[in-house]
């Protein structure tokens, strides 16, 4: 769907709550009692855009309340999640996302920035349409509670009265973001449609996240009061240890380590492994462990649990729709349900149950690092309710199987169409040798496995490092060795990365060309943009995307999100990492697919991280549904021919790594 189709209504509120927004999200700031929306901007196609003054008394008409929920006008909004959560809300009715479009999603599907005002400004909106920039102080003014002060009387929010100028500045903020948005949705309209199903797509995201997942509550509350009180015992004996005013400074432990014969320029995390090993000191080390509890994120990720927990115990919002504008993938958001440490403990039952039951006493004799246990019992956290069991199903090796789809790679494909050893047939390739020769403690097959995940996407001696090679014990020499081995057995891979960049330098010197490559990708600019088509229809985009000279050929660049800054800049890329995107973006999309069919199936996802579905499913139905979900994960979709897609599931009943 695009906003084209019908009547649009374009549509953007200022709120007030006294929940925090950012951190807790939409679904607890607006579930919040001090929750009310203080103004509604809206404008129907081009009509001039009008303002509703809610905070001041002024209500909005029948006639536009029909229109809010009326399935035939489609309701526009920058980031339109927090809208039609908002006035979901604040109305007391439903607001089915297949009314809504939103312009965030459609900019970061044509790879623009996600901020309204950033978009613009890489949009080049005139002034007078453009974002206001005084918006974050009249936000912070009127928007969010304010500190109690004699000089404001030691109220705690700020009413329009107290400001009536800069009340008046702050609607006509609110009706230039719909201007904004509006303009801004003009000018995407001239690149190619989102697909239908992309927009149903973000429908099922919509009611994902609406529903949430369901928290132990007791397992985040108790680790919190644990963690509040063993800090301040650990600062307390860290200070006895050293006498030191703060022991959390990295100055002063440098300093008294220095004192204590322990010369050291840094305390980052393997700094302070190190010295621990290094010194014999028992109450040296005694202070380096302290230093790496007190140093450890284990308890913030509870921490964010505990300030989006809404009524129900769910938490609700944790995926953001095409977070990652290069393939389309998700993003997380608050509990960050793609960055949670892995747990490895055998005994994460044991562990669950004594914190459940707030014995610590045990836990502590029972484990030599209670941070540790924390860290690894986050994803635990995330619970199926009563009568139900989760159903965890994972895509085995997708990049590994789609990459090698993309590039022909027969001697790869036929290893995923039968026993899927990757690692030992990568190393049987690689050195020469029977693969039966290869066992899984086998040195060959560590070496296959670190070139397999450092290596496919034109990777070399860095990539091999940063994956493990040196703390293998490899040498450079080894590892440039490994480098060529690989690339000798998967000679294909190899082309697809060079006939990949050879293809988009060819669609930018041919705008409007449409260049095909293989498995029906096909590239082409389309005005100031590189499009790549996908098997699936999507396309990614790679805005100003040229070639201008380097500094041994002609280079690839284009204007996008810096990984490393997160700012705006000139981005640049090459075949190597074109393949990344495309490989990722296809795995995407699988996983995409089959989520929507797993849905019609009556097995709706709740939650999902990279290539693995999280179900709720009755205990009494687990094995049958066990058995249909990854049945209906490795189904063939009509454009997946020769894509061999397999899945793995297990039964828990709560979140974590098989």
């Amino acid at each position: 769907m695009t906003s084209s189709d019908r009547t649009v209504l374009h549509i953007d509120i200022e709120t007030y709550s006294e929940v925090d927004l950012l951190k807790a999200g939409v679904y607890k700031y607006a579930e919040h009692p001090s929750f009310e929306v203080l103004m509604m901007a809206y404008a129907f196609d081009d009509e001039e855009t009008e303002i509703i003054d809610i905070a001041q008394g002024e209500e909005i008409p029948e006639w536009l309340l029909s229109a809010l929920t009326n399935p035939k006008i489609i309701k526009a909004a920058h980031n339109a999640n927090f809208e039609r959560t908002c006035l979901q809300s604040a109305l007391g009715v439903p607001m089915p996302p297949a009314e809504w479009y939103c312009t965030a999603v459609r900019a970061s599907s044509l790879g623009l920035p996600r901020s309204l005002e950033e978009l613009g400004r890489v949009l080049g909106l005139n002034e007078d349409k453009a974002k206001m920039k005084a918006g974050k102080a009249l936000i912070r003014y009127f928007s969010i509670p304010c500190k109690p002060t004699a000089r404001n009387g030691h109220r705690t929010r700020n009413l329009p009265r107290h400001e009536p100028e800069q009340w008046q500045i702050y609607l006509n903020y609110c009706k230039r973001d719909v201007d904004a948005e509006r303009e801004i949705d003009k000018k995407m309209s001239i690149y190619p449609e989102t697909t239908e199903e992309e927009h149903q797509l973000w429908c099922l995201d919509q009611y994902i996240n609406e529903k949430g997942v369901l928290i132990q509550t007791e397992l985040v509350n108790n680790i919190l009061e644990y963690n509040s009180t063993h800090q301040d015992t650990l600062l307390d004996r860290a200070r006895e240890l050293s006498g030191l005013d703060n022991p959390k400074s990295i100055n002063q432990s440098k300093e008294w380590l220095n004192e204590q014969g322990i010369e050291t320029e840094s305390l980052t995390k393997d700094t302070v492994k190190q010295l621990i090993k290094e010194t014999d000191d028992d109450d040296i080390q005694e202070f380096l462990e302290i230093r790496q509890q007190l140093g450890k994120t284990s308890v913030a990720k509870y921490d964010a649990i505990a300030r989006a927990i809404n009524k129900d115990n769910r938490v609700r919002g944790i995926l953001q729709f095409y977070g990652a504008e290069r393939t389309g993938r998700w993003a997380g958001r608050i509990i960050q349900p793609q960055n949670l440490p892995k747990n490895k403990m055998v005994s994460l039952d044991l562990a669950r149950n004594l914190i459940i039951e707030n014995d610590f006493d045990m836990l502590e004799l029972l484990y030599p690092s209670v941070m540790q246990v924390f860290s690894e019992l986050i994803r635990t956290a995330i619970i199926a309710p009563e009568g139900h069991t989760f159903i965890v199903a994972d895509y085995s090796a997708i990049e590994a199987r789609v990459i090698a789809w993309l590039a022909g790679e027969k001697w790869r494909l036929d290893v995923f169409a039968g026993h899927g050893k990757i690692y030992e047939a990568s190393a049987a390739q690689m050195f020469k040798v029977p693969i039966e020769s290869i066992t899984k403690d086998s040195p060959e097959r560590a070496k296959g496995k670190v070139a397999e995940l450092a290596l496919g996407y034109q990777g070399s001696l860095g990539a091999l490092k940063a994956m493990g090679g040196e703390a293998m014990g490899l040498s450079e020499n080894e590892m440039k060795s490994l480098v060529e081995q690989w690339r000798k057995a998967n000679l294909n891979i190899v082309k697809l990365w060079y006939n990949t960049e050879s293809l988009v330098k060819a669609a930018i010197k041919a705008p409007g060309t449409l260049i095909r490559g293989t498995q029906g990708v096909e590239y082409q600019m389309i005005h100031d943009s590189l499009f790549i088509k996908l098997p699936s229809g999507r396309r990614l985009a790679y805005k100003n995307a040229r070639i201008v000279d380097g500094t041994y050929k002609p280079e690839i660049i284009y204007d996008g999100k810096d990984q490393t800054t997160g700012r705006w800049a000139k981005v640049k890329t090459y075949g190597g990492k074109l393949v990344e995107n495309i490989t990722q973006a296809v795995a995407r999309d699988c996983l995409a697919a089959a989520m929507q069919i797993l849905d019609k199936a009556g097995y709706r996802a709740s939650f999902h991280v990279h290539d693995e579905v999280i179900i709720e499913v009755p205990i009494e139905k687990k094995a049958e549904a066990m058995e249909e979900i990854t049945s209906l994960m490795a189904i063939k979709l009509p454009w997946t021919e020769g894509l061999i897609l397999t899945a793995d599931a297990f039964e828990t009943q709560y979140y974590m790594k098989d």
